[in-house]
């Protein structure tokens, strides 16, 4: 018998943005990182690689996520998801001064397991929704990186109390039984379920090219892909790596420690409305458009930030930051609102999957920012890097004209 399941839907969207919500806690690494810095003395550079091997992990999880989710179904994904990053932040908890082990615990088994459930809730979620991709894809991406601000902050609260030992432990908890829960409630549309039609009408500034879906070697084989992908790659970096230092950057310009925290939840407040906001232009304005928006947004902010850094300026590097949170919010919006609007629907847990690469990409730049951190002596020279990064990804962004 058919249903319409337009409520069901939104019901499923809201719990894709809470578990999304808690899983986003891999963004609030400039705050889980400082305890530990202070606790075992390791360097800037040797926690900027754990970070960037969350990333690659996050993204190899997220391909693991495409495969895995057709054989062994949506379900069992998500509870070897759960298992997997609660180990890792159980593990985290128990440090006793090996970095080995941080990557190993957070970078590897945290990270790996907090991609898988990524892409099976975002391929599950937008399934619901062929009519609104753009919308879907913001308000599940908004979650994710709305967390640094609302888990990050929670996790503040526990490492100035109990500890930061009690913070990993209760953040894997947390974590696990989320998307345990998630796990069990969440299913994707079956045939007995009546959906919107795509909406056909064409948004102003869209290309005119024949819709059809694009299996993933096809995928890979054509030329807006590559440039659409390392155009990401580009856009990411720059958020990417500012929210790796975003702390360390606030207290640079004069930020009281207190308030160098809060900067960093709100970058992520702004990276979450960020997200929901280019979803919603996407549907509205087309990706042309979307896309040219998004990399005169990230030049904006990273110019900003290069001058709050030679002025020394508190207000300035506010702006910056706020700036870069609401660019950085286009690019894993884009990265999925892109991936089916050209390659279709078809395929796309193992298309959006390979997309999300790029996040592998971005996180190399935050090493090398950091090491030109250390080697400098100062963030002129990273900001100066992300600035020539904003640049590239806007001309790479003018090459894409069809699938």
């Amino acid at each position: 018998m058919k249903r319409k399941t337009d409520s069901l839907r939104w019901a499923y969207l809201i719990l894709g943005v809470l578990a999304l919500l808690v899983a986003g806690v891999v963004y609030a690494w400039s705050i889980l990182k400082a305890p530990l810095a202070e606790a075992f003395g390791w360097s800037g550079s040797e926690l900027a690689l754990n970070f960037t091997l969350t990333m690659c992990f996050f993204c190899l999880g997220g391909f693991a996520g495409g495969l895995l989710s057709r054989r062994l179904g949506d379900r069992l994904c998500l509870f070897l998801a759960a298992g997997l990053s609660g180990l890792g932040f159980l593990l985290a908890s128990r440090l006793d001064g090996k970095v080995l082990m941080l990557y190993i615990s957070y970078g590897i088994l945290a990270g790996f397991g907090i991609g898988l459930a990524y892409n099976v809730i975002i391929s599950a979620v937008s399934a619901w929704f062929p009519d609104k991709k753009g919308l879907c894809s913001g308000a599940l991406m908004m979650g994710f990186g709305a967390s640094a601000l609302v888990i990050g902050k929670l996790a503040s609260a526990l490492i100035d109390g109990p500890g930061w030992r009690t913070a990993y432990l209760v953040i894997g908890i947390t974590l696990a039984a989320v998307l345990a829960l998630t796990a069990l409630i969440l299913r994707r549309p079956g045939p007995e379920d009546v959906l919107p039609g795509a909406q056909r009408k064409a948004a102003a500034g869209e290309e005119d090219f024949e819709q059809k879906d694009y299996s993933t070697g096809q995928m890979i084989r054509r030329p807006s892909f590559w440039l659409a992908f390392f155009c990401i790659v580009c856009l990411s970096a720059v958020g990417n790596t500012v929210i790796s230092f975003a702390r360390d950057l606030a207290l640079s310009v004069g930020a009281e420690a207190a308030l160098a925290t809060t900067l960093v939840g709100v970058l992520s407040m702004c990276n979450g409305l960020g997200r929901i906001g280019i979803g919603a232009l996407f549907d509205r304005l087309g990706r042309k458009r979307t896309m040219l928006f998004a990399n005169i947004l990230t030049i904006l902010a990273a110019g900003i930030t290069l001058i709050a850094v030679l002025t020394g300026s508190l207000p300035i590097c506010v702006l910056g930051l706020c700036l870069t949170g609401f660019s950085y919010g286009a690019a894993p919006t884009i990265s999925s609102a892109f991936t089916a609007a050209f390659y279709g629907t078809r395929y796309f847990p193992l298309n959006f999957s390979v997309m999300n690469f790029n996040l592998m990409g971005a996180s190399f730049a935050a090493t090398a920012a950091g090491r030109l951190l250390e080697s400098s002596g100062g963030f002129l020279v990273p900001v100066l890097f992300l600035l020539c990064l904003a640049v590239v990804s806007l001309i790479l962004d003018l090459c894409i004209k069809k699938p």
